[in-house]
């Protein structure tokens, strides 16, 4: 009789044990989606932000060259 309840109990643990490392394996592929996302939106913010400053910067420049040639 204790020889039954040793390998359910040893069944149960190794299920337990499976179980939590799929659990975590599925855990980490998410996080690891969630980073990829995460990086690729602020990789297009970052490119977004930077046209829009280099557009008022030429806008600038632009401003300031015509106001030197208002002033000759």
């Amino acid at each position: 009789m204790g020889c039954v309840i040793g390998v359910r109990l040893a069944s149960f643990f190794t299920g337990a044990a499976a179980a939590s490392f799929l659990g975590l394996y599925s855990l980490h592929n998410d996080y690891k989606l969630a980073h990829l996302y995460y990086i690729q939106r602020m990789n297009g913010l970052h490119k977004s932000l930077e046209s829009r400053i280099s557009s008022l910067e030429k806008l600038k420049q632009t401003e300031t060259s015509e106001q030197v040639e208002a002033t000759k």
